[in-house]
């Protein structure tokens, strides 16, 4: 892997690389975009295959990072960390010290937050020593858990696609197809149950399908028949490249709204649903309820200030909604569309700003 080559391709800002001999820490930071503000992600650790792996992998959810900050209206950039090691037996407290003394080395260009394989416990350790963290244990005044709040926005989300797709954002009598229904997922069936959707839901879980079942009164189908379902909306909460060449013909709803990461196994598949006259809210802007929640924190966290900015979802979808109209395009490319001319016109005020300082000075 050519590492500058890689990085100026998708004009990276900084890559660091962290190592703690005493604990074993072995992570990787990765800063894509600073336009719009500090950058904003998740610690993810994970037991990749080799370093080369994690470090594209750190790079990918950096810029990912930077696409939903900026289409969620955040004033923060894009960037992510992970930490390479088995989370259920390589963790220990020095190494999330040791890692949160790397980050407060960055003075602010990166502030963290929990992902996969990580927990509320560990920030809570790299908080020790840094206060460029969020989503620390709620005791410490942070939001706590994000999974019921990153629901709420899929809710809205789901609403606005509702809204393009029938004409009313009304979920009641709707049948939605939910695949998945870990914490984000169920939170979100609870949402639909209230307001008089009809549910079918698969998990590999059984345990998991049968609470869902017993709370909300769905209808459980096997892992490959949810596609094929009779529903007006699909939403994939589990797994990412769900939306292919082998499930995009069994698909049956007018809508895709889901929590799942990466839906579109690729970007063709995305023009293909469009083509298709399908309604696709494209994943890291529906989903983007746990990072506006999170980011909520850095003004002194206040849940109800922080619902009302997830609240907001279904504005921006309807607005990505609007562009794919405007200029015909898939969703998928009116989102990157939309976060790419915000940041755009914040680079180009702070080139104006930057151009009038030199002029000032000039003349003195």
């Amino acid at each position: 892997m050519e590492i500058f080559k890689y990085m100026e391709h998708q004009d990276y800002e900084q890559l660091v690389i962290c190592q703690d001999k005493a604990s074993g820490l072995k992570a990787i930071i990765a800063i894509h975009d600073t336009t719009l503000g500090p950058a904003l992600g998740g610690t993810r650790m994970w037991t990749y295959a080799s370093e080369e792996e994690a470090i594209e992998d750190a790079l990918r959810l950096a810029r990912g990072m930077t696409y939903k900050n900026a289409a969620a209206g955040l004033n923060l950039g894009g960037g992510k960390t992970v930490i390479i090691g088995n989370p259920k037996t390589d963790k220990n407290d020095e190494m999330f010290r040791a890692f949160g003394r790397y980050i407060e080395g960055l003075n602010g260009r990166y502030i963290t937050a929990e992902d996969v394989g990580t927990t509320e416990a560990d920030m809570d350790l790299i908080n020790l020593e840094t206060d460029y963290v969020t989503g620390t244990s709620a005791g410490s005044g942070s939001s706590g858990n994000p999974s019921p709040v990153t629901a709420y926005g899929i809710y809205y989300g789901m609403k606005a696609a509702a809204k393009e797709a029938f004409g009313d954002d009304s979920l009641a009598g709707k049948t939605v197809a939910v695949q998945g229904v870990g914490n984000v997922a169920y939170a979100l069936c609870e949402y639909l149950h209230e307001e008089g959707a009809k549910l079918i839901i698969t998990d590999i879980n059984e345990e998991a399908v049968q609470r869902a079942v017993d709370a909300f009164g769905a209808t459980a189908v096997g892992i490959n028949e949810i596609y094929s379902q009779e529903a007006d909306i699909f939403a994939p909460c589990a797994l990412g490249a769900i939306i292919n060449d082998e499930t995009i013909p069994q698909l049956k709803a007018k809508v895709i709204a889901g929590s799942a990461n990466n839906q579109l196994k690729e970007t063709r598949h995305g023009d293909l649903i469009h083509e298709m006259g399908i309604v696709y809210a494209p994943d890291y802007v529906i989903n983007s309820g746990g990072v506006i929640n999170v980011a909520d924190e850095l003004d002194g966290y206040n849940r109800e200030r922080a619902l009302k900015r997830v609240e907001g979802i279904y504005d921006v979808i309807g607005k990505i909604f609007a562009i794919s109209k405007r200029d015909n395009i898939p969703t998928y490319v009116a989102a990157d569309r939309m976060a790419e001319e915000r940041i755009a016109r914040v680079a180009n005020t702070r080139s104006t700003f930057l151009q009038n300082e030199k002029s000032v000075l000039s003349r003195r």
